[in-house]
């Protein structure tokens, strides 16, 4: 980096991928800094300047740089790479600049087993929700795989229960030589935890009495608004709460009530034109409900407006699926796979990741145009173009 890059960065100050350091440091907060680069987004720790925003140098360049490798080796866990380089100010003071990729391994801990993460004003300890979101990045925890430690068998609904297993297995529980305790756990929807059953996330979207009681942001939130966009108020807005099963459903009902259907007569046999193909809604909705982050705490949000149906699932798209990938049908990354075992099983997904490759044709067909689809803040939008249905 040359002088007048780092007066710049000097001049723009401390943001969610640059922080400044005066040199000495202890390592404990060394480790701290890199760790937070790491599991956020990387940035750049400068060596050698001042709260003030003053260049002070470091006194030893060389010793400096091995300093900063040895504690993001031995300090950070899993340990990390780093990249170093120096610049030199104009009154020769040096400063080192390290240089933090986006960790590979998330999240990243110290060797105290503190878990930072970086914000637009420095750094601070993780927060359980996004811890949770760093391990699913990596795969290294299903939220929905998770237990609610909150609920016990006793907020389950064992009907709905057996009325999957005879639908599913087309059979009873006693047919399988167990219980529907016995089942629950060999499905892995209850594990034991302190000698008692506790139900994981995925169980109480499916089978709870009450999954809103547990999980407030698993519902959806329909409206019809007349017009474009959101500046007109609602003519018609539904939350729907319930069982995964019983959303699609109520979803699917609110659907049918706003959109239009015609029917034409072509030869002797009455023909339906909807706006919109059932089955591309259906597989739209299903996404949503099947790989949303359900970690963030807000619903999915469904829209009827005069000229589209908009989606939008919050979260981000699960790690390493891009918006290209989902249209070619190339992307199949489960953040959710108890979910999308239990709709499989009941037949709303094929199971191959076609479904939005398959919406987008469906789509086309039936109106001339494409869905978009794309990244919104912290939504994912998917918005479908009506066709006419006079």
């Amino acid at each position: 980096m040359d002088f007048e890059t780092l007066q710049q960065r000097i001049a723009t100050g401390e943001d969610l991928h640059t922080e400044f350091k005066e040199w000495p440091i202890h390592a404990d907060s060394l480790a701290a800094a890199l760790v937070a680069f790491a599991n956020t987004d990387g940035g750049q720790l400068i060596l050698g300047v001042t709260n003030e925003h003053r260049i002070a140098g470091v006194s030893d360049a060389d010793r400096t740089m091995q300093t900063v490798d040895l504690v993001a080796y031995r300090n950070c866990e899993p340990p990390l790479t780093v990249v170093q380089e120096t610049a030199v100010a104009g009154g020769g003071e040096t400063v080192v600049i390290v240089n933090v990729p986006k960790g590979d391994q998330r999240p990243y801990r110290t060797h105290r087993g503190v878990y930072y993460t970086r914000t637009s004003s420095g750094r601070r300890q993780a927060s359980r929700q996004e811890l949770l979101r760093l391990f699913q990045a990596t795969e290294s925890l299903f939220y929905d795989e998770t237990l609610m430690l909150r609920a016990s068998p006793a907020d389950l609904d064992f009907a709905a229960f057996r009325n999957f297993v005879q639908q599913v297995y087309n059979r009873g529980a006693e047919g399988l030589l167990t219980g529907d305790e016995g089942l629950l756990r060999n499905l892995g929807l209850v594990r034991e935890l302190n000698a008692q059953l506790v139900p994981t996330v995925a169980c109480l979207l499916f089978f709870g009495r009450e999954p809103g009681r547990f999980l407030p942001q698993a519902h959806v939130v329909a409206a019809r608004i007349p017009g474009h966009d959101l500046a007109a108020a609602p003519s018609d807005a539904k939350q729907i709460t319930g069982t995964l099963p019983a959303i699609m459903e109520d979803s699917a009902r609110f659907l049918a009530i706003h959109l239009r259907s015609a029917h034409r007569i072509q030869g002797f046999t009455p023909e339906t034109f909807p706006e919109l193909p059932q089955e591309a809604l259906r597989e739209t909705l299903v996404n949503a409900l099947a790989h949303r982050d359900y970690t963030v705490p807000a619903p999915v949000r469904v829209f009827v407006f005069d000229d589209r149906v908009e989606v939008r699932t919050p979260g981000g798209l699960p790690n390493s699926v891009t918006i290209e990938a989902m249209k070619l049908g190339a992307a199949h990354v489960l953040r959710n796979p108890m979910i999308y075992t239990l709709l499989s099983r009941l037949g709303f997904v094929t199971g191959i990741g076609s479904g939005v490759y398959r919406t987008i044709q469906l789509v086309r067909q039936a109106t001339g145009r494409e869905p978009a689809i794309y990244q919104e803040a912290n939504e994912l939008v998917v918005a479908l173009p009506k066709g006419s249905s006079a």
